[in-house]
């Protein structure tokens, strides 16, 4: 089958589905200036001694604090950042009553603003941040207009991003709602992820409807899973859907 096959084929299996849940990754916010963090790039090798795993690790947090938030503060927070094609697509299909639910690995809230309303952020959001102390909610231009380890405006305790870090466990209420969005979906569309970040990934095992689409553009280790594989960028092959 060629691409635009596929294509076509896409949007018949769009067109008769009502129930469609779409698990996405960092493709889907590439189009709107978010890099991938692990692209690591020669600037980032000369201002970091350490690779972005070992960074936005939990001991990493612990350890090294200010050396995180620096890192943080430079490289995960695109705040001038706007909804892509991919993003506003899955709002539309949402308004149609065709996409019951979108489960991202993406930490920038970018579904919630192009106006997804059943949104399950399976690594947290860096919208969100919380003393570790007493729990107070300080909002994302709190840590990105501060310097160092931002202090808790209540009780000056240290301020932690509400987003999963590697060796950290995952929200289970968000886990359960993704599992049951993908045990019921009918067509589950999978799109801008290379499904190599272990739990999420597995999550697609779950899956027991009747189409099963991949987009990205490089191989998956899932790829002989699906129904067809579209190779390309997701915001450009949605907007041909």
């Amino acid at each position: 089958m060629t691409t635009e096959e596929k294509i076509t084929q896409l949007k018949q299996i769009i067109e008769e589905s009502d129930n469609i849940v779409f698990f996405g990754g960092a493709g889907v916010s590439t189009e709107s200036g978010i890099p991938d963090f692990r692209s690591v790039d020669g600037l980032y090798n000369q201002q970091y001694d350490y690779p972005p795993e070992t960074i936005l690790s939990h001991t990493f947090y612990r350890r090294y604090t200010e050396e995180f938030y620096r890192f943080y503060r430079n490289k995960m927070l695109f705040l001038d950042a706007k909804p892509g094609k991919a993003h506003l697509k899955l709002v539309q299909w949402e308004k149609a009553g065709k996409l019951k639910a979108v489960i991202t690995q993406n930490i920038d809230g970018l579904h919630q603003a192009a106006g997804s309303k059943k949104v399950f952020e399976l690594h947290g959001s860096v919208l969100r941040n919380f003393c570790e102390k007493c729990h107070a909610f300080h909002d994302v231009e709190y840590i990105k207009n501060g310097e160092g380890v931002p202090k808790c405006r209540v009780c000056g305790g240290a301020v932690k991003p509400d987003v999963v870090l590697y060796e950290e466990g995952l929200d289970e209420a968000t886990v359960t709602g993704a599992v049951r969005a993908i045990s019921e979906a009918g067509t589950l569309i999978i799109g801008g992820t290379s499904l190599a970040v272990y739990p999420a990934a597995g999550l697609i095992d779950y899956f027991r409807g009747e189409h099963l689409i991949l987009i990205n553009k490089t191989p998956t280790p899932r790829d002989n899973a699906a129904e067809f594989v579209i190779q390309g960028n997701i915001g450009d092959v949605f907007e041909q859907l």
